[in-house]
């Protein structure tokens, strides 16, 4: 019984380092791959609840070929109010049925109240198992994160400071972009915007005029579409860094193209909180912005980022143009 409770608790807390953020009222599904935790998908409860939500969570559970899920239920309401649990738990059960038509299968759930240190959570299937979280960022998982180089947030809302507008440089900025409109040359702008993200890899401090100059190529769907595919992952990293930059500096309809840049990078990395920020910040500048639209349905659908990669299959790596 110890080591099942300490099993859980540790799978628990892994949620913050995958996800990159500590979730609030939230279903979270952990899936399990090969005997490891594979990666998390994270709903509102608000959604999960919904009358279609279980048919949704287990479409998108089935289209990434896991072993087992472990369903978490984040709330502070429900782990404090009875009633809450009880629908909480009805939800969960209906979405292991769902599951299981697709032959998937649920094979834990738990309530925790908050995920940080102290948190407590128990099983919701009646293992009658629960404890108090340990510190999430001193899990394996988070260790894992920070060697690789990802940081962990205290929540989206914290992780969405990430792409907020800086409105004195997007001031800056405004009137050097001039009228949307398609470049001369293609090639020409793809390696001026590679050449930039190689630049701010090196510690280099990008002037407007050059941030300007890159943004304005981004609208001509050509050049934001070369540069999908980055390369390697050195280049990768680079390559977000710009388009972050980017994306907070930058006015409509200018800004929304580098977040969608910043999102399909992050997606086919596996990033998909910061893919999802990325998107809906886009999608807010531009309810009809149809790469963006698209990115976020396959997102929301489950798809993984394996299928996404047909999409730039054929396009030659911006660093070779």
């Amino acid at each position: 019984m110890h080591n099942k409770v300490r099993e859980l608790g540790n799978v628990v807390r892994c949620i913050v380092a995958v996800l990159g953020f500590a979730p609030v009222e939230s279903l979270v599904l952990l899936l399990v791959r090969g005997g490891v935790l594979a990666t998390a998908l994270r709903v509102d409860l608000t959604d999960a609840t919904r009358a279609d939500g279980p048919v949704r969570l287990a479409e998108m559970v089935s289209r990434q070929d896991v072993d087992g899920v472990i369903a978490v239920v984040v709330s502070e309401e429900g782990a404090s109010c009875p009633p809450c649990g009880k629908e909480f738990r009805a939800m969960v059960d209906d979405v292991a049925l769902e599951m299981i038509r697709h032959g998937d299968r649920l094979v834990a759930s738990v309530m925790v109240d908050r995920l940080a240190q102290g948190g407590r959570w128990a099983c919701l299937d009646g293992c009658g198992v629960g404890g108090v979280l340990e510190d999430p960022a001193t899990s394996d998982a988070a260790a894992a994160a920070v060697a690789d180089g990802r940081r962990m947030y205290g929540s989206r809302a914290e992780m969405a400071t990430l792409v907020a507008v800086d409105e004195a440089r997007v001031a800056a900025l405004a009137p050097m972009l001039g009228v949307p409109g398609p470049v001369d040359s293609v090639a020409v702008s793809v390696r001026a915007a590679v050449d930039a993200m190689r630049r701010m890899a090196g510690g280099e401090v990008l002037g407007d005029a050059e941030l300007a100059a890159v943004g304005a190529t981004l609208v001509d769907k050509r050049v934001r579409d070369a540069l999908f595919n980055i390369g390697d992952a050195d280049q990768t990293a680079a390559a977000e860094s710009l388009w972050t930059l980017l994306a907070r500096v930058l006015p409509a309809p200018f800004r929304v193209e580098a977040l969608t840049l910043l999102a399909f990078s992050c997606y086919l990395r596996g990033e998909g909180p910061l893919a999802g920020v990325a998107l809906e910040a886009a999608l807010v500048d531009n309810p009809e912005h149809m790469m963006a639209g698209m990115l976020d349905t396959a997102l929301q659908g489950g798809l993984h980022p394996d299928r996404m990669r047909g999409l730039i299959a054929k396009i030659p790596p911006a660093v070779t143009v």
